[in-house]
């Protein structure tokens, strides 16, 4: 069930667009909700509203709603006009609700699935979006919040250790507090045969409080592609570390869709410290299709023993992987459609399909 509809009050336009769908064979296609008592549980989609105008100076609100089967996300933005010449900014509060399958997923089937390990996140966040205004071919965002983290487990309880008896945060309490300082700077260059991207975040913990957490937090993506005569190649390489204090949920989960396909989300391994590299070959087949080739690889560097109460060697994980596959691309007037069949080292194979781009 969709719908959009504008709302006129006074000279203001507000934008509301739900899109929300009843899943009437949920139980054939997923797993049952847990709380199935609720008449939400089968119950997902998205509820967006927009207002550009909220107290007659151009000010823009946003509220967005996200829903699926086992996660939520709520998100209220609030931006004042400036010049586009200064530093744009936006207040926002977000709430979301999420399993912690990256970490404490159990893997499943030679690690091509991973399993719910009852740990979930409770996550409100609470600050400031700061955005430069744009250099050559730079862009650079800071943000200052608040956040406080709850793990619940399946029941939605507030939890202190996972199905083992180990701590699921920093503190040992039900939950953890910090105040994060965040640095993200963006590199695109682009011509008719070729691009290069290049992103790099810096997290800090400041210790606002003596029990809030104290870290550092670094991640960069560097990905670049060209043409091949008439195939295109892209590679990425994706890394990170972490120093100071850490919770279980803050380590690098590598695994999955968008980092190495053929495993589970977070099967390979979870620690301090990543990295991954995915290349990628797409060839034409018609105007409409095209082939691909891919082959992902990743690895904790040794530090999963590193993450407090090891989760990734009580689950089994490798702590490294490689995945290689093939797969399709079909454009069409209606989107995109992709499909890939990825192998990863214990010869599990996985399909993946997505559709993206599409008409309204």
């Amino acid at each position: 069930m969709g719908a959009q509809k504008s709302i006129h009050a006074g000279k203001a336009k507000i934008d509301v667009n739900v899109d929300f769908t009843h899943k009437l064979f949920a139980s054939l296609m997923f797993p049952p909700p847990r709380n199935t008592s609720s008449p939400l549980s089968f119950v997902i989609g998205c509820l967006c509203i927009k207002h550009p105008n909220l107290f007659g100076g151009s000010e823009k609100l946003d509220v967005s709603w996200d829903k699926g089967l086992y996660d939520s996300n709520v998100l209220v933005a609030y931006r004042r006009p400036r010049p586009e010449w200064l530093t744009q900014q936006c207040f926002f509060v977000q709430h979301s609700l999420s399993e912690e399958i990256g970490i404490h997923g159990v893997p499943i089937e030679n690690f091509s699935h991973s399993g719910s390990g009852g740990v979930n996140l409770s996550r409100l966040s609470l600050g400031l979006d700061m955005s430069e205004p744009a250099s050559s071919r730079w862009t650079s965002t800071t943000s200052i919040k608040f956040e406080h983290v709850c793990p619940v487990n399946d029941d939605w309880r507030c939890i202190s250790r996972d199905l083992d008896g180990f701590p699921v945060t920093c503190s040992g309490s039900t939950s953890d507090s910090m105040v994060v300082l965040k640095q993200e700077s963006r590199y695109a260059k682009a011509n008719d045969h070729s691009f290069s991207r290049f992103s790099i975040q810096i997290e800090q913990g400041i210790p606002v409080l003596s029990k809030w957490l104290i870290f550092n937090r670094f991640k960069f993506v560097a990905s670049k592609g060209f043409k091949l005569g008439a195939a295109f190649l892209l590679t990425s390489l994706t890394g990170g570390s972490i120093v100071g204090d850490m919770a279980p949920y803050q380590a690098f989960a590598i695994g999955g869709l968008g980092s190495v396909r053929g495993y589970g989300k977070g099967a390979v391994g979870s620690g301090r410290s990543c990295l991954v590299a995915n290349t990628e070959l797409t060839f034409p087949l018609n105007k409409m299709l095209e082939g691909a080739v891919f082959l992902d690889g990743g690895t904790d560097l040794g530090s999963g023993c590193q993450v407090p109460g090891n989760p990734a060697l009580r689950q089994g994980k490798p702590g490294s992987g490689i995945g290689l596959g093939y797969g399709l691309r079909f454009r069409s007037p209606f989107g995109h459609f992709q499909l890939d069949c990825a192998v990863n080292a214990f010869q599990q194979k996985t399909l993946y399909f997505s559709i993206t781009n599409l008409a309204p």
